[in-house]
Order: C-alpha cells, then structure tokens, then sequence
C-alpha cells in the first residue's frame, strides 16, 4: 500500500464531508418535522396513520414514509442535540464519497483519475448535502448502480443477493426507493434483450435478474404501510403543482458551478456512449433517466451526477500493470483515516451546540419561538411554508402548513403562498382568519400587511421574524 494513494485517497473522503462541518446544513427547516415525527414513533411504539402536527390536516391519512430516517435521526439529535445535524450529513456524505469512488474505481481506473472523477461527482452534488433521508437514497442508489455493472460485467450473480436486502431498508427510509427499482429493470430488460440482439453489452443472466427483481419488490413490502407505500410514491411523483411552486422541486436554475457541473456530467456522458456507439444499452436508458430526473427537478441532480461518474469511468483509461492495481484494505484503511480526521475537527468550539444555535438565529425563527414560549402563546398558528417544519420540532403547536408537500396538496400550498405574498384576496384566506397567532419572515409582504391590519396586533419583532397576535 503506497502512501502517496493513501493520503490522495483518504483527502478525498475527508474534504466533502468536513465541508459539511461548515455548510448551512443546520438551517435546513424540514429536519424539524423528521425529529419530531421521530420523536413521535419513539413516545407511542408506532407508526403514525393520521397526520399529528398540523392544525387544518389533523386526522388525515398520512404515511411517515421516512419513519426508519426519522427514528435514528431522532436518537442522535438525543445525545448530541443540534450538531446531531452536522454529524450525520457529515457522516453520510462520508460513506457517499466512499461508494462513488468504489463504483469509478471497480473500471479499474489509476487512482488520480478516479479520485478526480470522484470528487467532480461529490463537487455536482454539493447543494444536496443537508440533513435529509434522500442522502441514504444517493448512497443506496450507487451500492446499487455499482452492483449491477459488476454484474453486467463479469456475469456474476452473487453481488446480486444484496439487493433484496437493501431495498427492505431502503424502503423504510426514503420513498426514491422506486428509482432503484426502475434501473434494475432497465437492467433487467437489457439482459432479456440480449438474447435476440446479441450486441448488447451485458452478461448478466436474464433470469436472475427477473427473480432479484421479484425479490426486491417483495422486500418492499417489508415496511408498515405495505403496498400503499406505492400510492405515496405515484402521488409525490404527479403533484405538478408542487414541483412549480417549492424552489427545492423546480428545474436546475443554472446560477452557479454546481449546477453547470451537473450539466457537464450530461454532456460528457452522452458524448462517451455516443463514441462507443452504444445508446441502445442499460447506459443509455440510465442516462436518459437520469437526465429527465435531474433536469426536472434540481432535488434530483444527484441522479445525472452518480449516473455520469459510472458512465465517464467506463471511457478512462484502465490499469494495466499488476504492479500497479491498489491494494485490497486501501479502501477501508482510507476510510477510517478520513473517519478519525472527522472526528477531530468535529470537536471545533466553532461547531458547539450555542454556536450552532446563534448561526441558527441569523436565518431562522429562533428569538420569536424564545419569545412566543415565554409568554405562553397558544394556536391556532398561521406560518409559511418554509418554517414549518423548524417549528413543529421548536414551538410545539400545531401548525398551518409545512414541507411535507403530500399531506396539504397542491391548492393548499399555492393558496398560502398566495397569502404570504400578499396577492388580492390574502384577508379572506381560512387559516389567517382563524389564526390567534402569526409567525413569518420579518420581509414578508404579508408581514408588512398586517402591520396595519386592525385585526392583528404586532408583539414581537427581530432582524428574522415577526410576530402576530389577533386583537380578537
């Protein structure tokens, strides 16, 4: 084992997650209601079937498709409190970083090339590194992705045993558990369809394919909904009014590097099959999705970007000198270096939890939750969308909307929009009629409204929030 490749190698893991250390990740506000969601599982020993934390939706059916995420993330925050955040986004990214360069590296690529391409992957992905379950949907995805081009190469169907496996967690912990369904069918049918056009560049056996297939379907069946997980998954994929309305769900903007990396990803990538002339192939149905996934929704560039990495490896340059191929426990030896180094850094003063909350309090609601509990404010609450879930986990009162995008529907989330931008017909909106309290962004066109609205008084304001009281 060469010191040079352990060091290169062992930087490569480290530095996407010590970025994490210092990224905006704990101003992510829909952690608030998988804490509390996690929180909720742990009080009652089960599974919520109703909605629980919003005033307007209570007692619908609802389905914490997340619930294994929310449960472990809800045990870490327990011990460690809000760096719980950091350490976890650090860690997955960590184990994220790790899997993309196994699969880069499985083409037998030298290593620079590799940790290169590597890194470019983990650069295009940077604005998704933020305390959600879709981290473990990227790290399953490309344990998976790696499997099958392994298999796919070598014909070899013991990597396949795995799946079945994975998909039992992966579908307990984030609903995209459907797109490493839809490429092991694509998978699937190349192999089928290799028996009529011999061409196709897979050895994987057909039939075990179809049955790993049958396999991993049953296994997702292994979670507390059953089958109904399918409806959630076809209702999040179909609520167009959602991916036009939430920034995080709308296209690429193309505003930065970032996002024009993942551009190149898809560029080159069809530049690579086109040169080996193989579009008719699970590569080319790979890119095709993940291009469609990616550019649909800006959530979802992680697709284009693990999809590029294992395409691009297959066009580099190989090792060929024995002398020169890594050494078995290179991986895991860097690994558990890159681990320790985290640990160090993580121990910084700068990341301690009264820190992290005074970061907090420059972009969240954190003097108004301070302000609303000290003098015992009670609901109903009238909120935005993008500091519901911050407060499900911090003030504990019901609120009038939040994140989860399924559970209010297109119309709800447009008309509270609508309110908060204060557009022709805000006063006759339901919920801000019945609210006795209102908490929103201190620059909030409504905010300005209501400051001159007879029916609410103002009683707190900072450089973040403000909040309503009704006169009522």
């Amino acid at each position: 084992m060469r010191l040079i490749d352990l060091a290169v190698l062992s930087m490569l893991f480290f530095t996407p997650a010590y970025l994490c250390l210092h990224s905006n990740a704990i101003l992510d506000t829909d952690i608030g209601w998988h804490l509390r969601t996690g929180e909720w599982i742990s009080a009652h020993h089960a599974i919520p079937r109703t909605e629980p934390f919003s005033a307007p939706m209570a007692g619908t059916p609802w389905a914490a498709y997340s619930w294994l995420f929310e449960l472990l993330n809800y045990q870490l925050f327990q011990r460690l409190g809000t760096p719980a955040l950091l350490v976890y986004t650090a860690g997955l990214v960590l184990l994220i970083t790790a899997a993309v360069f196994a699969l880069v590296r499985s083409h037998r690529q030298q290593l620079p090339t590799a940790a290169m391409l590597a890194f470019a992957c983990m650069y295009a992905m940077g604005h998704l590194f933020t305390p959600r379950p879709w981290l473990f949907t990227i790290l399953f995805f490309t344990l998976e992705l790696d499997i099958l081009q392994r298999v796919r190469r070598t014909g070899s169907t013991r990597p396949l045993l795995w799946l079945p496996l994975l998909f039992a967690v992966w579908a307990n912990i984030h609903i995209q558990f459907v797109y490493g369904l839809f490429i092991l069918g694509l998978a699937m049918v190349e192999s089928l369809a290799k028996h009529r056009w011999k061409d196709l560049p897979t050895q994987a056996p057909g039939g075990a394919l179809v049955a790993v297939l049958i396999c991993s379907l049953l296994a997702t069946l292994l979670n507390p909904y059953g089958v109904r997980i399918y409806s959630v998954a076809h209702a999040l994929g179909t609520q167009s009014g959602a991916f036009n309305s939430i920034g995080e769900l709308q296209a690429i903007p193309f505003r930065d590097l970032i996002n024009y990396c993942a551009l190149l990803f898809a560029l080159l990538s069809a530049a690579a099959l086109g040169s080996k002339r193989r579009w008719v192939s699970f590569e080319g149905a790979l890119l095709l999705f993940a291009a469609c996934s990616s550019f649909r929704s800006q959530r979802d560039a992680w697709v284009i970007a693990i999809s590029g990495a294992a395409i691009l490896s297959d066009a580099l340059p190989r090792i060929t000198a024995p002398n020169l191929r890594p050494a078995k426990y290179l991986l895991p030896v860097a690994m558990t270096i890159a681990a320790c180094m985290l640990a160090i850094a993580f121990r910084s003063p700068e990341l301690s939890a009264a820190n992290l909350r005074e970061r907090q309090a420059t972009q969240l609601p954190v003097g108004a939750v301070d302000f609303i509990r000290a003098h015992g404010y009670s609901g109903p609450i009238f909120n935005d969308f993008d500091w519901g879930g911050y407060l499900i986990w911090n003030l504990r009162i019901p609120v009038s909307i939040d994140g989860r995008a399924n559970v209010y529907g297109d119309q709800r989330i447009a008309r509270s929009i609508q309110t908060w931008s204060g557009a022709p017909g805000w006063q006759s909106d339901p919920d801000l009629r019945s609210a006795r309290l209102v908490i929103g962004p201190v620059g909030a066109a409504l905010t300005q409204l209501l400051r001159s609205d007879p029916g609410f008084q103002l009683a707190y304001q900072d450089k973040v929030a403000a909040v309503f009281v009704a006169r009522r």
